[in-house]
């Protein structure tokens, strides 16, 4: 069981984050610069400085300053991105988050391609925190494959700035049987034979189920780790006295913010939350210019 868990511990160093990250940066600067500012290029000499600060809107989860920065650096080098806070710290309403200065077309055309990452990714640290926190510390919050197309690095980069763990990354790093696995195998027990005859010991394998009934023969099959999927609390509670600590246990499905402490508090390892990635709000928050070509702002 060590053994498994350490290769998937392997996992959660989320390598080519920051090559990934900067791959975005340039698809993201291209869709929304185009040909060109035809705006700022209008209005603002090249050779005009400034400097702006992004501030914070509303109390919430950080997350996103690096590839902030990697927006404005892609533009042009020569810029300064300065900031006190890294991801994962809490900011509060009207704190200054970062600052940068250098040619203002520069900062102008960053501008909402670096809110929109540290916004959309703010959200997610947020709403991840937050269930944390209602949770309480006795059980692990985990991320799902919910995530924005193309953005699942990111995404799952902020849940664990908010404090959450990471569940698989795709369909190549982790077996996870659900139903329709089931269903073509014939049963539970038929899909993890296949999957042990294929993988060996060499993998953790997690089965979903909906029943007592699976829950047992996911047991009797060796199953590292039994999701139970749509259970309440009670049905939850049953399902543990069955499994007997024979193998982690993780619940997902009908979980929010109101109820997480209720499922929290029957023993579970787990709970992972759909919600975090594809229904988290995206924060409040403006960047500023307070500087123009040395005249300095309010």
């Amino acid at each position: 069981m060590r053994e498994k868990e350490k290769n998937a511990e392997k996992l959660y160093n989320l390598p080519g984050l920051y090559e990934y990250a900067g791959l975005l940066v340039k698809a993201a600067l291209a869709e929304d610069i185009g040909n060109g500012d035809i705006t700022t290029g209008a209005i603002v000499p090249r050779a005009q400085m400034g400097e702006a600060r992004f501030i914070a809107k509303e109390g919430f989860t950080l997350a996103g300053l690096f590839i902030a920065e990697k927006v404005f650096k892609q533009l042009d080098k020569k810029v300064s991105f300065k900031t006190k806070y890294k991801d994962g710290d809490t900011v509060r309403n009207g704190q200054v988050i970062a600052s940068i200065s250098g040619r203002l077309q520069t900062i102008l055309e960053g501008e909402r391609v670096a809110l929109n990452f540290m916004q959309r990714l703010s959200g997610i640290a947020t709403l991840t925190s937050a269930f944390i926190k209602n949770a309480g510390p006795k059980v692990r919050i985990l991320d799902t494959r919910k995530t924005t197309p193309c953005l699942r690095l990111l995404e799952k980069y902020a849940v664990r700035a908010g404090g959450g763990y990471n569940h698989r990354f795709g369909l190549f790093d982790s077996v996870l049987i659900k139903d329709n696995h089931i269903k073509a195998a014939g049963s539970v027990a038929k899909a993890v034979l296949k999957v042990n005859r294929k993988y060996g010991d060499n993998i953790l394998v997690e089965v979903e189920v909906t029943n007592f009934k699976e829950v047992k023969e996911a047991l009797s099959s060796g199953a590292d780790i039994i999701m139970l999927d749509n259970m309440d609390p009670g049905k939850i509670k049953k399902a543990l006295k069955i499994i007997d600590n024979r193998a982690l246990v993780e619940a997902s499905g009908g979980i929010n913010l109101s109820n997480v402490r209720e499922f929290a508090s029957t023993g579970i390892d787990f709970i992972s939350v759909g919600a975090l990635t594809h229904s988290a709000r995206a924060v409040d928050i403006s960047m500023e210019v307070v500087s123009y070509a040395g005249k300095r702002g309010r």
